[in-house]
């Protein structure tokens, strides 16, 4: 009942995509979870090295012999001035100061090695790789189809989609402003680019001829029916699995989503210097009345990056970074098999009484 033009083109049982969820959520174990449950699991590779790439993805491969992808970030070199770096970090020396850690710490490589990370997908030949923050080269694009890997990239407006198909994509994810985590967008400010998903999808699908993937505040089985009313092949599910036992969230950042609601979220840029969705924490407040200029991603991601981490060993949710997105008040705890399972059982149920309305 819910085989589509992109299960079929990814040999999934269900049109539901895991979403590729950085900076540790999208373990092994959750990938392998999903993908083994008939979905499309995907691990968030953006801040992996080259080596820590090709472990997880052998360790995903121990646990599955289903498909799977991989996301990485495509780079970005902003300039920012060495006046705006130093604002900031007399700012975040007063919560280093509270967090015990050194104050003006050098700052950390700003970005891995995206053609190594890039190599080793090749290397490993892996199923579906996945990218986000605008459009690759052509060259890299296709050099993945060659080796038969299916390409997905990431749009928040009708042309970005457009121009991520002209580039070659054999899907798009439709990020809708619900959506948890950084935003996509790449050809103007994500401020003006938080369509909602129930806008976005349709206007997408009705602009390009790839499969669309719907994501953003999609939790269950009604917006997996929604979605695919509107025109999606699938849907993309971040927040419904973060709090699930195989998520690598750390687990005041999971009590957190369990006891949130739906307008605890907002979009910020005070974390990583680019927009993003999170729980609304002391630290986001903070930066709003900060005089200055965050820096640009990915340099204030790097310069918060030390208090993230003090932050999460003293177990204080205040700093840390909390994506999710806004169909908080429905995540649960249960385990991924679960909530596939649950989500596809109610999809059918719904889609059964909607019959009973036909003509």
């Amino acid at each position: 009942m819910f085989q589509t033009k992109l299960t079929s083109a990814l040999n999934i049982e269900y049109p539901i995509l895991q979403a590729p969820m950085a900076g540790g959520p999208t373990t092994p174990d959750l990938v392998a979870a999903v993908s083994n449950s008939g979905g499309l699991g995907n691990l968030g590779a953006g801040y992996l090295t080259p080596e820590q790439i090709r472990s997880a993805i052998l360790e995903i491969r121990q646990r599955t012999d289903r498909p799977f992808g991989v996301n990485l970030f495509v780079p970005e070199q902003p300039s920012v001035s060495e006046e705006t770096i130093a604002g900031m970090n007399d700012l975040l020396n007063q919560y280093r100061v509270e967090l015990g850690i050194a104050t003006n710490p050098s700052i950390p490589k700003l970005s891995e090695m995206f053609e190594e990370q890039t190599q080793v997908l090749l290397e490993e030949n892996v199923p579906v790789f996945s990218f986000t923050f605008g459009i690759l080269k052509q060259e890299v694009i296709q050099t993945m189809k060659k080796r038969g890997i299916f390409v997905v990239g990431t749009a928040t407006t009708v042309e970005e989609a457009m121009q991520l198909e002209s580039a070659g994509v054999d899907a798009i994810v439709a990020q809708g402003s619900e959506a948890g985590g950084h935003r996509g967008t790449f050809l103007r400010n994500a401020a003006d680019a938080l369509i909602g998903i129930m806008a976005l999808v349709p206007q997408i699908a009705d602009h390009v001829s790839v499969p669309v993937v719907a994501s953003g505040g999609i939790m269950d089985g009604r917006g997996l029916v929604a979605s695919l009313t509107l025109g999606a092949s699938a849907v993309q599910m971040g927040t419904a699995f973060l709090a699930s036992p195989e998520s690598g969230a750390h687990a005041a950042y999971k009590q957190k989503v369990m006891s949130s609601n739906e307008d605890c979220t907002e979009v910020t840029c005070a974390y990583s210097g680019k927009a993003a969705r999170g729980i609304r924490t002391k630290f986001m407040n903070d930066l709003r009345f900060y005089r200055g200029t965050i820096p640009a991603y990915p340099i204030q991601n790097a310069l918060t990056r030390d208090i993230r981490q003090a932050a999460a060993k003293a177990n204080n949710p205040a700093y840390m970074s909390l994506w999710a997105g806004q169909g908080l008040r429905l995540a649960t705890d249960r385990a991924a098999a679960a909530t596939i399972k649950q989500t596809i059982e109610q999809a059918n149920d719904l889609l059964k009484r909607m019959s009973i309305f036909e003509l």
